[in-house]
Protein backbone atom coordinates (compact mmCIF):
# COMPACT_ATOMS: atom_id res chain seq x y z
CA UNK A 1 0.00 0.00 0.00
CA UNK A 2 1.25 3.48 -0.98
CA UNK A 3 0.19 6.48 1.08
CA UNK A 4 0.23 9.87 -0.65
CA UNK A 5 0.46 12.89 1.66
CA UNK A 6 -0.43 16.14 -0.07
CA UNK A 7 -2.82 14.12 -2.21
CA UNK A 8 -5.18 16.95 -3.14
CA UNK A 9 -2.48 19.42 -4.21
CA UNK A 10 -1.11 19.49 -7.78
CA UNK A 11 1.71 16.97 -7.49
CA UNK A 12 0.02 14.66 -5.01
CA UNK A 13 -3.24 14.50 -7.00
CA UNK A 14 -1.41 13.70 -10.23
CA UNK A 15 0.61 11.00 -8.48
CA UNK A 16 -2.53 9.41 -7.05
CA UNK A 17 -4.04 9.39 -10.54
CA UNK A 18 -0.95 7.76 -12.08
CA UNK A 19 -0.73 5.11 -9.36
CA UNK A 20 -4.43 4.33 -9.51
CA UNK A 21 -4.33 4.16 -13.30
CA UNK A 22 -1.55 1.58 -13.06
CA UNK A 23 -3.66 -0.53 -10.71
CA UNK A 24 -1.47 0.02 -7.67
CA UNK A 25 -2.93 0.12 -4.18
CA UNK A 26 -2.95 3.76 -3.14
CA UNK A 27 -4.31 5.58 -0.13
CA UNK A 28 -4.66 9.36 0.08
CA UNK A 29 -4.54 11.47 3.22
CA UNK A 30 -6.97 14.38 3.36
CA UNK A 31 -8.29 16.69 6.05
CA UNK A 32 -11.61 16.68 4.17
CA UNK A 33 -12.01 13.27 2.48
CA UNK A 34 -15.54 14.11 1.36
CA UNK A 35 -14.15 16.88 -0.87
CA UNK A 36 -11.01 15.11 -2.14
CA UNK A 37 -12.41 14.30 -5.59
CA UNK A 38 -9.88 11.54 -6.26
CA UNK A 39 -10.32 8.61 -8.70
CA UNK A 40 -12.66 5.75 -7.91
CA UNK A 41 -10.90 2.95 -6.08
CA UNK A 42 -8.52 5.25 -4.20
CA UNK A 43 -8.86 4.88 -0.44
CA UNK A 44 -9.19 8.39 1.00
CA UNK A 45 -8.60 8.59 4.74
CA UNK A 46 -8.92 11.50 7.17
CA UNK A 47 -5.78 12.92 8.71
CA UNK A 48 -3.98 16.14 9.55
CA UNK A 49 -0.19 16.52 9.66
CA UNK A 50 -0.53 19.03 12.49
CA UNK A 51 -2.42 16.45 14.59
CA UNK A 52 -0.20 13.35 14.85
CA UNK A 53 -2.89 11.40 16.68
CA UNK A 54 -4.80 11.25 13.35
CA UNK A 55 -1.94 9.65 11.41
CA UNK A 56 -1.55 6.19 12.91
CA UNK A 57 -4.60 4.69 11.19
CA UNK A 58 -3.62 6.25 7.85
CA UNK A 59 -0.21 4.55 8.03
CA UNK A 60 -1.59 1.11 8.91
CA UNK A 61 -0.36 -1.39 6.32
CA UNK A 62 1.52 1.26 4.32
CA UNK A 63 4.80 0.14 2.75
CA UNK A 64 5.69 3.26 0.73
CA UNK A 65 5.03 6.93 1.41
CA UNK A 66 5.02 9.80 -1.10
CA UNK A 67 5.44 13.07 0.72
CA UNK A 68 4.50 16.51 -0.65
CA UNK A 69 4.76 19.22 2.00
CA UNK A 70 3.77 22.87 2.16
CA UNK A 71 6.79 25.07 2.87
CA UNK A 72 7.58 25.37 6.56
CA UNK A 73 5.49 22.49 7.89
CA UNK A 74 7.03 20.59 10.83
CA UNK A 75 7.38 17.00 9.60
CA UNK A 76 8.66 15.50 12.86
CA UNK A 77 5.23 14.39 14.18
CA UNK A 78 4.64 12.45 10.97
CA UNK A 79 8.09 10.89 11.01
CA UNK A 80 7.61 9.72 14.58
CA UNK A 81 4.52 7.84 13.41
CA UNK A 82 6.40 6.53 10.36
CA UNK A 83 9.12 5.05 12.59
CA UNK A 84 6.49 2.99 14.38
CA UNK A 85 4.50 1.99 11.33
CA UNK A 86 6.67 -0.33 9.24
CA UNK A 87 6.94 1.96 6.21
CA UNK A 88 9.81 0.72 4.02
CA UNK A 89 10.39 3.74 1.76
CA UNK A 90 9.77 7.50 1.87
CA UNK A 91 9.80 9.40 -1.42
CA UNK A 92 10.00 13.14 -0.72
CA UNK A 93 9.37 15.88 -3.28
CA UNK A 94 12.20 18.23 -2.34
CA UNK A 95 13.69 21.40 -3.81
CA UNK A 96 16.40 21.83 -6.41
CA UNK A 97 17.62 24.76 -4.31
CA UNK A 98 19.23 22.31 -1.84
CA UNK A 99 23.04 22.34 -2.04
CA UNK A 100 24.55 19.08 -0.83
CA UNK A 101 27.05 19.62 1.96
CA UNK A 102 26.28 23.31 2.40
CA UNK A 103 25.99 24.55 5.97
CA UNK A 104 24.26 26.91 6.08
CA UNK A 105 22.14 26.41 2.99
CA UNK A 106 21.96 29.40 0.62
CA UNK A 107 18.39 30.45 1.47
CA UNK A 108 15.35 29.54 3.55
CA UNK A 109 13.78 27.40 0.80
CA UNK A 110 16.91 25.27 0.54
CA UNK A 111 17.33 25.20 4.32
CA UNK A 112 13.80 23.92 4.93
CA UNK A 113 14.00 21.14 2.36
CA UNK A 114 17.52 20.15 3.41
CA UNK A 115 16.31 19.86 7.01
CA UNK A 116 13.40 17.65 6.00
CA UNK A 117 15.78 15.49 3.97
CA UNK A 118 18.02 15.10 7.04
CA UNK A 119 15.05 14.29 9.27
CA UNK A 120 13.82 11.66 6.83
CA UNK A 121 17.29 10.13 6.61
CA UNK A 122 17.51 10.02 10.42
CA UNK A 123 14.45 7.75 10.58
CA UNK A 124 16.49 4.91 9.14
CA UNK A 125 13.74 4.25 6.56
CA UNK A 126 14.94 3.85 2.98
CA UNK A 127 14.36 7.09 1.12
CA UNK A 128 14.40 8.62 -2.34
CA UNK A 129 14.47 12.37 -2.93
CA UNK A 130 13.04 14.02 -6.04
CA UNK A 131 14.39 17.57 -6.31
CA UNK A 132 12.50 20.07 -8.39
CA UNK A 133 13.29 23.70 -9.14
CA UNK A 134 10.60 25.62 -11.05
CA UNK A 135 7.46 23.62 -11.86
CA UNK A 136 5.36 24.69 -14.83
CA UNK A 137 2.38 25.27 -12.52
CA UNK A 138 4.11 28.47 -11.35
CA UNK A 139 2.84 29.97 -14.60
CA UNK A 140 -0.73 29.82 -13.28
CA UNK A 141 0.03 33.05 -11.42
CA UNK A 142 -0.21 34.87 -14.76
CA UNK A 143 -3.85 33.88 -15.23
CA UNK A 144 -5.06 36.64 -12.92
CA UNK A 145 -3.28 39.29 -15.03
CA UNK A 146 -4.72 38.24 -18.38
CA UNK A 147 -8.08 40.03 -18.03
CA UNK A 148 -6.14 43.29 -17.66
CA UNK A 149 -4.57 43.18 -21.11
CA UNK A 150 -1.77 41.63 -23.16
CA UNK A 151 1.15 42.80 -21.01
CA UNK A 152 2.11 40.49 -18.15
CA UNK A 153 4.34 41.92 -15.46
CA UNK A 154 6.84 40.41 -13.07
CA UNK A 155 10.47 40.43 -11.94
CA UNK A 156 13.53 39.23 -13.85
CA UNK A 157 12.44 38.94 -17.49
CA UNK A 158 15.65 37.06 -18.33
CA UNK A 159 15.28 34.52 -15.53
CA UNK A 160 15.44 31.05 -17.09
CA UNK A 161 13.86 27.79 -16.00
CA UNK A 162 13.54 24.25 -17.37
CA UNK A 163 9.90 23.99 -16.40
CA UNK A 164 8.61 20.57 -15.37
CA UNK A 165 5.13 19.24 -16.13
CA UNK A 166 3.45 17.96 -12.96
CA UNK A 167 2.49 14.76 -14.78
CA UNK A 168 6.16 14.00 -15.31
CA UNK A 169 6.79 14.51 -11.61
CA UNK A 170 3.93 12.14 -10.82
CA UNK A 171 5.18 9.48 -13.21
CA UNK A 172 8.72 9.81 -11.83
CA UNK A 173 7.37 9.37 -8.31
CA UNK A 174 5.39 6.30 -9.36
CA UNK A 175 8.52 4.85 -10.96
CA UNK A 176 10.64 5.10 -7.81
CA UNK A 177 7.97 4.12 -5.27
CA UNK A 178 8.59 0.54 -4.21
CA UNK A 179 11.75 0.24 -6.36
CA UNK A 180 14.77 -0.76 -4.25
CA UNK A 181 17.18 0.36 -6.98
CA UNK A 182 16.23 3.94 -6.13
CA UNK A 183 16.66 3.64 -2.37
CA UNK A 184 19.11 6.27 -1.10
CA UNK A 185 19.20 8.19 -4.39
CA UNK A 186 18.56 11.85 -5.21
CA UNK A 187 16.98 12.57 -8.60
CA UNK A 188 16.96 16.09 -10.05
CA UNK A 189 13.96 16.60 -12.32
CA UNK A 190 14.02 19.14 -15.17
CA UNK A 191 11.96 19.88 -18.22
CA UNK A 192 13.39 19.41 -21.73
CA UNK A 193 14.20 23.06 -22.48
CA UNK A 194 15.37 26.27 -20.83
CA UNK A 195 13.00 29.20 -21.28
CA UNK A 196 13.22 32.76 -19.99
CA UNK A 197 10.16 34.38 -18.49
CA UNK A 198 9.82 36.45 -21.66
CA UNK A 199 9.83 33.27 -23.75
CA UNK A 200 7.28 31.63 -21.46
CA UNK A 201 4.88 34.55 -21.85
CA UNK A 202 5.33 34.51 -25.63
CA UNK A 203 4.56 30.76 -25.65
CA UNK A 204 1.45 31.39 -23.56
CA UNK A 205 0.37 34.04 -26.05
CA UNK A 206 0.74 31.62 -28.97
CA UNK A 207 -1.30 29.02 -27.12
CA UNK A 208 -4.07 31.55 -26.43
CA UNK A 209 -3.93 33.21 -29.84
CA UNK A 210 -2.92 36.51 -28.24
CA UNK A 211 0.19 38.64 -28.71
CA UNK A 212 1.36 38.72 -25.12
CA UNK A 213 4.50 40.46 -23.90
CA UNK A 214 6.41 40.56 -20.64
CA UNK A 215 7.20 43.79 -18.80
CA UNK A 216 9.82 43.64 -16.07
CA UNK A 217 8.94 45.06 -12.66
CA UNK A 218 11.86 45.88 -10.32
CA UNK A 219 12.41 43.04 -7.86
CA UNK A 220 12.25 45.30 -4.76
CA UNK A 221 8.75 46.39 -5.78
CA UNK A 222 7.62 42.78 -6.20
CA UNK A 223 9.28 41.81 -2.93
CA UNK A 224 7.37 44.51 -1.07
CA UNK A 225 4.05 43.59 -2.70
CA UNK A 226 4.33 39.83 -2.14
CA UNK A 227 5.68 40.32 1.37
CA UNK A 228 2.31 41.74 2.42
CA UNK A 229 0.68 38.30 2.27
CA UNK A 230 3.56 35.79 2.01
CA UNK A 231 6.51 34.96 4.24
CA UNK A 232 9.05 37.71 3.53
CA UNK A 233 12.08 35.42 3.74
CA UNK A 234 10.45 32.94 1.35
CA UNK A 235 9.70 35.73 -1.15
CA UNK A 236 13.27 37.02 -0.91
CA UNK A 237 14.67 33.53 -1.51
CA UNK A 238 12.40 32.93 -4.49
CA UNK A 239 13.33 36.24 -6.14
CA UNK A 240 17.02 35.65 -5.47
CA UNK A 241 16.77 32.21 -7.09
CA UNK A 242 15.21 33.81 -10.14
CA UNK A 243 17.86 36.53 -10.26
CA UNK A 244 20.62 33.91 -10.17
CA UNK A 245 19.27 32.34 -13.38
CA UNK A 246 19.02 35.56 -15.37
CA UNK A 247 21.18 35.56 -18.47
CA UNK A 248 22.16 31.89 -18.34
CA UNK A 249 20.33 28.76 -19.49
CA UNK A 250 18.72 26.60 -16.83
CA UNK A 251 20.11 23.07 -16.43
CA UNK A 252 18.41 20.38 -18.50
CA UNK A 253 18.83 16.64 -17.93
CA UNK A 254 17.23 13.37 -19.03
CA UNK A 255 16.20 12.15 -15.57
CA UNK A 256 12.49 12.21 -16.38
CA UNK A 257 13.08 10.06 -19.45
CA UNK A 258 15.31 7.62 -17.56
CA UNK A 259 12.66 7.20 -14.84
CA UNK A 260 9.50 7.20 -16.94
CA UNK A 261 10.61 5.80 -20.30
CA UNK A 262 9.54 8.88 -22.27
CA UNK A 263 11.01 12.36 -22.85
CA UNK A 264 9.95 15.09 -20.47
CA UNK A 265 6.85 16.95 -21.64
CA UNK A 266 7.49 20.37 -23.15
CA UNK A 267 6.20 23.66 -21.79
CA UNK A 268 4.03 23.88 -24.87
CA UNK A 269 2.42 20.59 -23.90
CA UNK A 270 1.84 21.88 -20.38
CA UNK A 271 0.13 24.98 -21.78
CA UNK A 272 -2.12 22.82 -23.96
CA UNK A 273 -3.03 20.66 -20.96
CA UNK A 274 -3.78 23.67 -18.76
CA UNK A 275 -5.17 26.19 -21.23
CA UNK A 276 -8.59 26.28 -19.57
CA UNK A 277 -6.99 27.87 -16.49
CA UNK A 278 -5.93 30.86 -18.58
CA UNK A 279 -9.26 31.38 -20.34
Amino acid sequence: MILVIGATAHFGRQTVEVLAGAGRKVRALSRTPERAGLPEGVEVVPGDLTRPETLGAALDGVTELFLVLPYGLDVQPLLEEVRRSGVRQIVFLSSGAVVDGADPQPDVIAAYHARVEREITATGVDRTFLRLFFPAINSLSWAMQLPGGDVLRGPHAAAAASLVHERDVAEAAAAVLGSPEHFGLVHHLTGPQSLTQTEQVEALGRALGRELSFEEVPAPVVREQLGRFMDADFVAALLDLMAATAGRPAPVNDTVELLTGHPARTYGQWLTDNLAAFR
